[in-house]
């Protein structure tokens, strides 16, 4: 990411920066009709407060004079060559000098006069601190009804459902947060998505979560908004998805797992007869079609752990260290040795059977159903094998991960 301070504090000023407890950063691309207001308010709420704070204007490319505006009206500002709301927060974020930054649009749908609430809540040890639209109120013709009754909801329940988050308007743009918590969670996104990524890396690594409620005003741009509803609906989705292995992976997994391995042990012995209608061995494959995919799915999410350990995207949870500290190379190189030693001996066992009846015909209900086991027991073995490879290799470069409380 390419950023360029187009004001630098002089070598006298440093000192009171490092004093300075509020840092407002504005997202901006062609705002030149609201930066300056939005930049005025939140001065004045400063100055009105008495907190020593700055404002800080992350142009994302204007070509509208809103940098220029910004700056006259008394905003640091910082330029961002990489294209996206989050790219421009990430940068502003990162130039701020503050303890604690206040985060908002520069199209003043948000009104920075009232931000005390939040620096309240921060001072009383909050990690993150995000308004609440809903509570406050929403202004007519301030949010579009499809957001406003569908796509906010809908996002706010995905998210509290996989995270366990405490929010109920995960994304509403005027929040608040400690810098050193902030830091804490390598945040990545560079479109709206950085919104929600937010929110569910604060719950993945546990920090203190609250919200306030704040009044959303029609915005005043004249133009249409950047966002575009189901694009950046599915960016979203797709960065809660990508950071959540547990229902992405391990739940889908158990759940195949458990359908195909029952469906082959119930029908091992032979058909069976359900309210009329046989159940035989075709379902039997189908069990161990899901026992595959639910293995292999399986894999998938030990893969993307220890990923996401050795990238920094998330942090490691004490009984999946333990799990994987157990389950090393040797162990599943010797788990997957046993099984595709017992997938050779059902199916050499079922040649000598061949043998034993002079090359004549067998009972093909009993031996496909052997055959099955045979096979199943032979593929996962060596999934095992070379998934243990990879594992450990992932593992390699693994450092000793930060663990998170059990």
């Amino acid at each position: 990411m390419s950023v360029t301070l187009a004001e630098s504090p002089r070598l006298g000023e440093q000192e009171a920066l490092c004093d300075t407890e509020i840092s407002v950063v504005m997202p901006c691309l062609n705002e030149a009709r609201t930066v300056g207001r939005c930049v005025d308010k939140a001065r004045e709420a400063l100055r009105r407060a008495e907190i020593e704070g700055e404002v800080i204007v992350a142009d994302n490319g204007s070509t509208d004079g809103s940098p220029e505006i910004a700056r006259a009206h008394g905003a640091r500002v910082v330029q961002v060559e990489r294209r996206g709301y989050g790219s421009a927060l990430q940068a502003g974020i990162a130039a701020a000098n503050g303890r604690f930054v206040i985060m908002g649009d520069a199209d003043d749908s948000y009104d920075f006069s009232h931000i005390e609430l939040f620096v309240q809540r921060l001072r009383e040890g909050y990690d993150l601190v995000m308004g609440n639209r809903f509570r406050g109120g929403i202004r007519p013709g301030a949010m579009p009804k499809l957001h406003r009754y569908f796509g906010n909801p809908l996002m706010t329940g995905i998210l509290n459902f996989l995270f366990r988050s405490p929010i109920h308007d995960v994304q509403c743009g005027l929040r608040a947060f400690r810098r050193d918590s902030y830091d804490r969670l390598g945040l990545s996104a560079p479109g709206m998505e950085f919104a929600s990524e937010m929110v569910a890396k604060a719950c993945i690594f546990r920090q203190k979560i609250t919200e306030v409620p704040i009044v959303l005003h029609p915005d005043g741009r004249g133009r249409p908004p950047h966002m575009r509803s189901f694009r950046d609906g599915w960016r979203n989705l797709r960065q809660l998805l990508l950071i959540c292995p547990l229902w992405l992976y391990l739940i889908p997994s158990a759940l195949l797992i458990a359908c195909g391995l029952g469906l082959m042990v119930w029908l091992t012995r032979g058909p069976r007869l359900v309210n009329g209608v046989v159940i035989d061995v075709h379902t039997m494959i189908l069990g161990t079609l899901c026992l595959f995919l639910g293995y292999q799915t399986l894999w998938l999410w030990a893969f993307a752990k220890m990923f996401g350990w050795v990238s920094g995207i998330l942090p490691a949870d004490t009984l999946s260290v333990r799990v994987f500290d157990y389950l090393n190379l040797e162990r599943g190189l010797l788990a997957g040795a046993t099984l595709v030693v017992t997938g050779l001996g059902l199916n050499l066992w079922l040649v000598h059977e061949w043998y034993r009846l002079n090359l004549g015909p067998l009972d093909v209900q009993i031996t496909l159903r052997y055959a099955l086991w045979g096979f199943t027991a032979l593929v996962l073995g060596v999934q095992t094998i070379y998934g243990s490879f990879f594992l450990s290799m992932l593992g390699m470069t693994k450092n000793e991960p930060s663990r998170a409380n059990s």
